[in-house]
C-alpha cells in the first residue's frame, strides 16, 4: 500500500469509532470547541444572513445554540456522518429545544450530501473534513449544494497536526497511526477548482498538554479521533511497542506535560454564480494566505 493509502481514512471505520464516541465526546473535546468558538468568532467579519444555513459535522451539537442565535430567523440543517452524534445533538436540553422547529437532523456523509442542488445559503463546518477521503468530492458537493453567493465557512486540521505522536510511532514501526491532513494551500487549490471565487485562508498552532501518554490516547478515543486509517496495524499494539512509544514521548516533554499539537486551518469561500467556473489552473486565481 502507498504511503498516501496507507493515511488515508477508513470511512466505515471512522464512522464506528464516532458512533462509539458520541457519549463521551463532550467530555473530552476540549480542543474541538475551542476552534468551534474561534471559527463563530470568525462570522462577526462576514455580513453574511443565510436563509437556510448547513452544519457540516455538527458532531454532539456544539455549535448550534451559537449559530441559531447568531442567525435568528434562519433554518439550521445539522448533518453528521454519525447516527449516534446527531442522537446527543437531538437529545440535549436548554437553548435549542426552545428553537427546536428551526432546526432539521440529516444523516449523511459530506462527500454524497443528501441535499438538493443550490438548496442552503451557507455552510458551517468545523473539524470535519479531515474526516473525508476525498476533499476534492467534498468541495464538489459543497459547491453543488450552495446557492450562487452562498458562503463556505470551515475548519480542518494541517500536516503539523500530532506531529509529536506521529514520529514517536514512526520510530516504532511501519504502520500508519494518524491521519493524512492536507495542507492549507492545497486546500485553497481545491476551493478553486470547484467552483468557488475570493478563498482566505489561515493558521494557527494550538497544543494541548497531558500528563501521561495515557491520557492522550484515551481523549482520541473518547472523540473517535484514534487511528482510523488504512494503513493501521491490525489488531493491539503491543506492550513493547507501546513501552517504547511512552519512551519516545518523553522527550517533548516540558513542565512535567506532554505536548499534542494541532495546526488548526481556518478558510472561507464564496459559491460562485455557475458551478461549472471552475480554474483550470488555481495559480491564476489567487488565494489569500495569512499565517504562513
Amino acid at each position: 500500500m502507498q504511503d498516501n493509502d496507507a493515511q488515508m481514512v477508513d470511512k466505515r471505520q471512522s464512522r464506528t469509532a464516532f458512533d462509539r464516541a458520541a457519549k463521551s465526546y463532550d467530555q473530552a473535546a476540549v480542543l474541538q470547541r475551542e476552534v468551534a468558538d474561534r471559527i463563530l468568532e470568525r462570522l462577526d467579519y462576514i455580513k453574511h444572513v443565510p436563509q437556510r444555513l448547513l452544519d457540516v459535522g455538527c458532531g454532539t451539537g456544539y455549535t448550534l445554540p451559537a449559530l441559531a442565535q447568531r442567525y435568528p430567523g434562519s433554518e439550521i440543517w445539522a448533518l453528521d456522518v454519525s447516527l449516534n452524534m446527531l442522537g446527543q445533538a437531538r437529545g440535549k436540553p436548554g437553548l435549542w429545544q426552545k428553537m427546536r422547529s428551526r432546526f432539521r437532523y440529516v444523516a449523511g456523509d459530506a462527500e454524497q450530501l443528501p441535499l438538493a442542488d443550490a438548496s442552503v445559503d451557507m455552510i458551517f463546518s468545523s473539524l470535519a473534513i479531515q474526516w473525508c477521503v476525498d476533499l476534492e468530492q467534498t468541495f464538489a458537493e459543497m459547491r453543488r449544494v450552495l446557492k450562487p453567493n452562498g458562503l463556505l465557512m470551515f475548519s480542518t486540521f494541517g500536516p503539523d497536526t500530532l506531529g509529536e505522536l506521529r514520529q514517536c510511532f514512526e520510530a516504532v514501526d511501519a504502520y500508519s497511526h494518524t491521519n493524512r491532513f492536507i495542507d492549507m494551500h492545497d486546500i485553497g487549490d481545491a476551493l478553486l477548482r470547484h467552483g468557488f471565487g475570493d478563498p482566505v485562508m489561515d493558521m494557527e498552532m494550538l497544543t494541548v498538554t497531558y500528563p501521561d501518554l495515557f491520557s492522550i490516547m484515551r481523549d482520541l478515543k473518547q472523540i473517535g479521533a484514534h487511528n482510523v486509517t488504512r494503513g493501521r496495524a491490525r489488531g493491539l499494539t503491543g506492550k513493547r511497542r507501546m513501552q517504547a512509544v511512552k519512551e519516545a514521548y518523553e522527550k517533548f516533554r516540558r513542565e512535567q506535560r506532554l505536548p499534542v499539537s494541532y495546526e488548526v486551518l481556518y478558510g472561507h469561500a464564496w459559491a460562485m454564480e455557475s458551478s461549472g467556473q471552475s480554474c483550470a489552473d488555481p495559480r491564476e486565481v489567487p488565494v489569500k494566505f495569512i499565517g504562513r
